[in-house]
């Protein structure tokens, strides 16, 4: 907090608690509500800029640190002020009217503001703190936007035209977007390099451009070690090829590593697997409807999530499902194995999985006691609030959920109600969830390899491996590897989305029995150890792939993880603090 929005918010629960009539109350818990709401957006709206300057002092712990802190932001504000509200003004978990009066006075205050969705939002997740003990859900849902804050939607990019061919000049104003503190190692010779890069990709005749503009987003890109400029070629016939300049910073200045044109390549890049980006611009709907743009099969509402602007996706996402039923669809149990931990629902042209958590487990669970709903679904937000490395799926929680019951299939009601009865209650018209867990959806990794091809079954058995590599760069185990717990993103990529049985690495006993005489029959020391055992060399058996040409693959390249030396290194780097680089983007793309 800083010193003024401290005063204000403390001013805000002075007034409230000053006031005994009852409509002065509401006024003044709105005051309230929207003064603690300011201090949070000040807040999420500085770290970007707190990014921009850990990239430029080459700080990956700082890095990594501001990412996990606007992560846990939101939830920090609701977990603290929720309480102190609903201590000041104890009708507000006993009256809804108050609350109804409450959200016609919030509108009216914040319809104009470029930001009112967050901030209704924000307002919503304080009635659902104060309302939990209750179970009474409240909609995730915006106010409409009024004219005024249809004028504030500014463009975003900035335009920089091609006048014959692509100069280093514009490359160089390209480059220079994010007002760097620090300098380049080699401007010009980087915008030299990106020049003939993009001629070569873009096909131009010696002398001459195939492209009219550069439409450049007027805002850094930072993740980790790297920054990014985020563009678009714009073609003389109207066509459009991405353009993203991917940045690092070292002892002699910042560099241009890499240029991405291919959509596949940006959909990795921003893939919601990844930690977030922080953007240094507060206009995250123009950045939004860019990154569409370059992006046009990656759903909206992951866009907002992308830029760390989850609570805006949240709500978007749920609005890109209703939208569908509305047309006819309707959510079905998954097909296929139903899973052991969480009941899983979708249609065929959803572009989401849903899942909630089952009461008990099926009789399949294998690890000992149930932990209960609650340690499963904070292992959902853990990984949630992690780098994951490109290679575990976000998870989208919302919690006391209301949802029409048209949106569902009844064979599905009826199972969920019978599965997940502590998590899920009806009603005539409605459906409560106390949480619901969304993911993007992508094909089970043992369907994939059902109708897959040589090429293909190669390729994504090298995915697989490097999608555990980085689960254990970030300090995550999946010591369930049956294949249905990983899946096949649209471009091939391999991504773990089931975490039930998700560990820290470092918590893991790392042991072998490739050590053992031939025929020695003593029981293994490690037999008789608590906690959570591996053994590197079953690692391929324990997959359990039905395909022999795939185990095979898998063997032949992985061979790295089926022994104890890496996964010890790793355990070793991650309790040493150190921070490993990812591969979020080929080699082919760099310069």
């Amino acid at each position: 907090m800083s010193i003024d929005t401290e005063i204000r918010v403390e001013e805000a629960y002075s007034r409230l608690a000053a006031q005994a009539d009852l409509a002065a109350r509401v006024g003044a818990a709105a005051q309230l509500i929207l003064a603690v709401y300011d201090d949070f957006y000040s807040q999420l709206c500085e770290y970007p800029h707190r990014a921009q300057r850990a990239f430029e002092a080459m700080d990956p712990h700082a890095s990594i640190r501001i990412s996990k802190e606007r992560l846990g932001l939101y939830s920090r504000y609701i977990a603290e002020h929720g309480p102190k509200i609903l201590a000041a003004f104890p009708g507000l978990a006993v009256d809804s009217g108050v609350w109804e009066a409450l959200d016609r006075l919030i509108v009216a205050m914040i319809v104009d503001r470029y930001d009112a969705d967050i901030a209704f939002s924000f307002a919503h997740s304080i009635r659902r703190n104060i309302g939990q003990g209750l179970w009474r859900p409240v909609a995730y849902s915006f106010p409409p936007p009024s004219k005024l804050r249809a004028l504030s939607m500014a463009s975003v990019h900035r335009r920089l035209k091609v006048r014959g061919r692509i100069d280093t000049d514009l490359l160089c104003a390209a480059l220079q977007v994010p007002n760097f503190s620090v300098p380049f190692r080699d401007l010009e010779g980087d915008a030299r390099k990106i020049r003939d890069r993009v001629e070569q990709l873009l096909g131009a005749p010696p002398g001459a451009s195939a492209a009219q503009a550069l439409d450049v987003i007027e805002a850094g890109f930072f993740r980790d070690r790297s920054a990014f400029i985020v563009g678009r070629w714009l073609l003389a016939d109207d066509s459009m090829v991405p353009c993203v300049i991917a940045l690092l910073n070292g002892p002699q200045g910042i560099y241009a590593d890499a240029v991405l044109h291919r959509v596949s390549d940006i959909h990795d890049l921003f893939s919601s697997a990844l930690a977030n980006f922080h953007v240094t611009t507060r206009l995250y709907y123009q950045t939004c409807v860019f990154l569409f743009s370059l992006m046009p099969r990656r759903p909206f509402g992951h866009q907002y999530s992308t830029i760390g602007f989850n609570h805006v996706g949240k709500v978007a996402i749920l609005n890109e499902i209703a939208d569908q039923v509305r047309r006819g669809h309707r959510l079905q149990r998954s097909p296929g194995i139903a899973g052991t931990v969480a009941l899983g629902f979708t249609f065929d042209e959803c572009a989401y999985h849903l899942k909630v958590i089952r009461d008990q487990p099926t009789s399949s669970y294998k690890w000992g006691a149930f932990p209960g709903v609650a340690k499963v679904c904070d292992k959902y937000r853990v990984v949630h609030e992690i780098n994951r490395a490109g290679s575990m799926l976000d998870n989208v929680m919302y919690f006391n959920l209301r949802l029409d019951r048209d949106m569902f299939d009844p064979a599905l009601l009826d199972e969920l109600c019978g599965q997940a009865a502590g998590s899920v209650q009806t009603d005539q018209d409605g459906v409560y969830l106390r949480t619901l867990i969304v993911q993007l959806k992508i094909v089970p990794l043992p369907v994939f390899l059902e109708t897959a091809d040589d090429t293909a079954a190669r390729a994504v058995m090298i995915s697989l491996g490097h999608c555990i590599r980085n689960n254990a760069a970030t300090n995550i185990f999946n010591k369930d590897l049956d294949p249905r717990n990983y899946g096949v993103g649209r471009y091939g990529r391999v991504f773990l989305f089931d975490y039930d049985a998700v560990e820290k690495l470092t918590d893991v006993k790392i042991r072998t029995n490739t050590d053992r005489e031939p025929g020695e029959e003593a029981v293994p020391d490690w037999v008789f150890e608590d906690g959570v055992i591996f053994l590197p060399e079953e690692l391929e058996h324990g997959m359990q792939l039905k395909s022999i040409y795939a185990r095979r693959c898998f063997r032949e390249e992985n061979a790295d993880l089926l022994g104890v030396e890496y996964w010890q290194e790793v355990q070793q780097k991650l309790l040493r603090g150190e921070v490993p680089a990812l591969r979020v983007y080929p080699d082919s793309a760099r310069l």
